[in-house]
């Protein structure tokens, strides 16, 4: 790995990982490259999965450590008695302070991978709140009620807000200062502007839950490097 891994909490039973972005949470069928699981697998021996992120999802996440373990996580998940809140920046200016997206998800008719809002979907809940309001991008707080495939992608799209940077069901386009500041000039030897974000804009914040001792567990994952220079950047610039 190109940076250690930032561990949240360890005990006997489980290990929380602050994931960073372009990580795969667990192989994919190709075993295409490396993901955490993989890196877990090697550094502890066994890992079992409990949930997983988009690959190109930052934030908190959490492996059991044995089976009597991961089947008392799993359930919570399953439950849904578990709390999960993410942050996220998306395209355009949201007015409403906050609100609930209730519509039911299921896999897109045509075209493979991707998911879609469908009547005949599963039931689908996301709770989101607008923490600010830029001219072109909101920054937004989601708690997930359900936990679907892509949901809170398939949900602010369908909100006509989808995520900044998401290839999959926004425009996909990076964040570039250029774009933000008025008078923005590439330094004298650049030959290319070096985008501010251009990875999925989503992190996994907090993610409360119980082990199997019943202890209540609050994690918290900080805001990455490129998330946090973004923020910043359209705070400076007023936009």
């Amino acid at each position: 790995m190109k940076h250690p891994l930032e561990i949240l909490l360890e005990t006997d039973d489980l290990v929380a990982i602050n994931k960073p972005a372009g990580l795969l949470s667990i192989p994919d069928r190709e075993q295409s490259e490396p993901s955490l699981k993989d890196h877990l697998l090697n550094r502890f021996g066994s890992i079992y999965t409990v949930h997983r992120l988009d690959k190109e999802t930052s934030g908190v996440i959490v492996f059991a450590k044995n089976e009597s373990s991961h089947r008392y996580l799993s359930q919570q998940f399953e439950s849904r008695t578990t709390e999960k809140f993410y942050n996220g920046l998306v395209l355009g200016k949201v007015y409403d302070e906050e609100g609930v997206i209730d519509e039911p998800i299921g896999e897109h008719p045509a075209k493979k991978g991707l998911m879609t809002v469908v009547r005949k979907g599963k039931p689908s809940v996301t709770a989101f709140r607008c923490l600010q309001s830029f001219s072109m991008y909101s920054w937004m707080e989601f708690k997930i009620l359900t936990g679907r495939t892509h949901q809170i992608r398939v949900h602010m799209k369908h909100y006509g807000h989808p995520i900044v940077c998401d290839p999959l069901y926004g425009d996909g386009k990076p964040v570039l200062l250029s774009s933000i500041k008025k008078k923005f000039k590439l330094g004298k030897d650049v030959l290319e502007e070096k985008p501010l974000l251009n990875r999925l804009a989503l992190h996994a914040r907090e993610l409360r839950f119980s082990d199997i001792q019943g202890k209540q567990i609050i994690l918290e994952a900080p805001l990455p490097k490129d998330l946090r220079a973004t923020l910043q950047q359209l705070e400076k610039q007023g936009v």
